[in-house]
């Protein structure tokens, strides 16, 4: 049982019950060993109390070779033997001297006197009472002692002058539940107090390796990652403050790794940006340009029409001019407002399969009865692909790309003729081929190319005004923006005679990539 001495820090503790395990040993070897030591009254097996010579003789043999000192208290309360001073003759006692040159301040490292005042600072040492040697001690000063002759185990923690603890177990000498005394065992701390000692330099040195391997991996990770990361913020944030000139983002690709990633898509993202921001500036321009023609035209007309000397035939001349170019103005405008948004239409627009042959068989069937009968031409659909006819996009725009293919053929071919929408796929599961052929007056081949650029326009005088001239560079837009193309060429005789013209647009299959 644990007396109210019991007051020390989990350490000392552990400490102190080893020692009481070892007084109980102690005190069961006496038993053992000390049958013919007890007094007896009688004649009797009755025991009263300890032979004290036999038991110091014990005692010496007992605890010298541990290192503790053991204290063997009589029942009345008299020390009956201390090991310290039992048998001094013969031995031999050893104690470290510093240097004669070291002060009596460097007896110990600094860092050791430093880590056991921290240790001390911690460990509240102060709260622990004095332990002072007496020359004639007795039960009266030591507490625990007194506890184990009532019959308890008992401890204690005291503290030297010189810092160290001292640590005290109790235990009583009973024979048949008599208590005939009691053993005190008592040790300071130093080996304790050394190795925990030692535990804390490793813990301060697996510390310093840590820090030192954290500075080490923040300075390169400083150089690697965020030295890259903000010269890409930096060249970011010229572009997003550039007005005129195109600031460049430095190429970090050869890195291989994620910023080296990140360095590919800023500059393709930069990339992108510049050439949508080219391609507003020439929009603008060509739109100033478009509509500055019919504003010219327009102006001279009601200059003209002003005139008080012209008669009225030629004034409703001029007014027919004028309601043309209020109809083109109009017409252009409708086209450049959906040209401006078809970009964004066509990244928000949904992507999903689209079954060409219905889409082209409905166009066919529509022309067939109303526009090209209205013009005399004949629209003509052929298949020469298998099944199925999935193909990757939008149904609309790619009906919207249809149109504009048919109505600009319908526009050049003559009344009489033919055209002929053909459906086919090329080999080895590649993309569909819509081929759009028509009876007309072909195209320069000088402008086989540039009949796709923005608001050009070469048609009969018949139609003058009647288009913008937006709509190939739409079907264009479109196709590229799916992944297919489109392509105009001139059909010959084999005499070189031109009979036509035809356009080629490959569609994606579905399934496929861009």
């Amino acid at each position: 049982m644990a007396s109210d001495t019991d007051t020390a820090t989990p350490e000392p503790g552990r400490r102190r019950a080893a020692l009481q395990a070892f007084g109980s040993r102690l005190v069961a070897m006496f038993g053992l060993l000390l049958p013919a030591g007890w007094r007896t009254l009688g004649g009797e097996a009755t025991v009263n109390r300890l032979d004290a010579d036999a038991a110091r003789q014990l005692l010496t043999r007992l605890v010298r070779p541990t290192g503790v000192r053991a204290r063997l208290f009589s029942e009345t309360g008299e020390l009956l033997g201390d090991s310290e001073f039992l048998s001094e003759a013969g031995r031999i006692h050893s104690v470290l001297l510093p240097p004669p040159e070291a002060p009596a301040a460097a007896q110990a490292p600094l860092t050791e006197r430093a880590s056991d005042w921290i240790a001390r600072q911690l460990s509240r040492a102060d709260r622990f009472p004095e332990y002072v040697e007496r020359p004639n001690p007795s039960v009266r000063d030591y507490p625990e002692a007194a506890s184990a002759l009532r019959g308890f185990n008992a401890s204690a923690v005291r503290i030297v002058a010189d810092g160290r603890l001292m640590l005290s177990g109790a235990v009583p000498v009973q024979r048949y539940k008599q208590v005939l005394g009691a053993l005190v065992l008592t040790r300071d701390n130093r080996a304790i107090a050394a190795s925990l000692r030692q535990v804390r330099y490793d813990m301060l040195t697996i510390a310093a390796a840590a820090l030192g391997i954290t500075v080490l991996l923040s300075l390169y990770l400083a150089g690697t990652i965020t030295q890259p990361i903000v010269r890409l913020a930096r060249a970011a944030d010229e572009v997003r403050l550039a007005r005129e000139s195109r600031p460049e983002i430095p190429d970090l690709g050869k890195r291989g790794d994620e910023i080296g990633d990140l360095n590919d898509a800023l500059r393709s993202m930069t990339d992108a940006l510049w050439q949508r921001i080219n391609t507003i500036e020439s929009f603008a321009a060509d739109v100033a340009h478009e509509l500055k023609n019919p504003l010219t035209s327009l102006r001279s007309a009601i200059e003209m029409a002003a005139r008080p000397d012209l008669d009225k035939e030629r004034r409703d001349r001029l007014m027919v001019i004028v309601m043309d170019d209020i109809n083109r103005l109009n017409r252009l405008i409708s086209d450049i407002s959906d040209a401006s948004r078809l970009d964004a239409e066509l990244m928000r627009g949904e992507v999903k399969p689209v079954d060409l042959h219905g889409l082209l068989a409905d166009m066919a069937r529509h022309y067939t009865i109303s526009a090209a009968q209205k013009a005399g031409v004949e629209v003509d659909f052929r298949v020469t692909a298998n099944p199925p006819f999935s193909a990757h996009g939008h149904d609309g725009r790619y009906g919207q790309v249809f149109r504009n293919v048919i109505d600009n053929a319908l526009s050049f071919s003559p009344p009489g003729s033919r055209i002929t929408v053909e459906l086919g796929r090329e080999p080895r599961g590649g993309p569909f081929v819509v081929t759009i052929d028509d009876e007309g007056p072909g195209i320069p081949e000088e402008n086989l190319e540039s009949i796709f650029a923005r608001f050009y326009s070469e048609r009969p005088v018949e139609h003058f005004g009647q288009h913008s001239g937006l709509g190939l560079s739409i079907c264009r837009q479109i196709m590229e923006t799916y992944g297919g193309s489109i392509a105009a060429i001139n059909r010959r005789a084999p005499d070189g005679e031109v009979l036509g013209a035809r356009f080629t647009i490959r569609v994606p299959a579905a399934g496929s990539r861009k």
